[in-house]
């Protein structure tokens, strides 16, 4: 069984390089036609040629937005969702509550 990892993990790879240059807008891809990089892909795949050069300079590749990502509409680049632990409202919202589950009342001497 081990013997046929090798060509499973090619066969893998090749796949998803053709997927992705399928599922790739045309505007997101760099240097040839998309037309072109899927016959690449396909042509070069058993040898991992085509989609080497597929996920090196076929496409564009976008990097995360410094300073953290915050939820689409709320003025933030990238609209992309926040995890509950990251989202600075959510923390707010947080502390703002007392342990039962009930608002402070910040007017009351309690």
């Amino acid at each position: 069984m081990l013997r046929y990892l090798p060509f499973l993990l090619v066969l893998a790879v090749w796949i998803y390089a053709f997927i992705d240059v399928l599922n790739t807008p045309e505007k997101e891809i760099r240097h040839l036609p998309k037309v072109v990089w899927v016959i690449i892909v396909l042509l070069f795949g058993e040898v991992l040629l085509g989609p080497i050069a597929w996920f090196v300079t076929g496409k564009v590749r976008k990097t995360p937005a410094a300073g953290g990502v915050t939820r689409p509409g709320r003025g933030g680049r990238g609209g992309q969702w926040v995890a509950p632990d990251d989202n600075p409202e959510f923390l707010k919202s947080l502390r703002d509550e007392d342990p039962d589950g009930k608002k402070k009342d910040k007017g009351s001497d309690g």
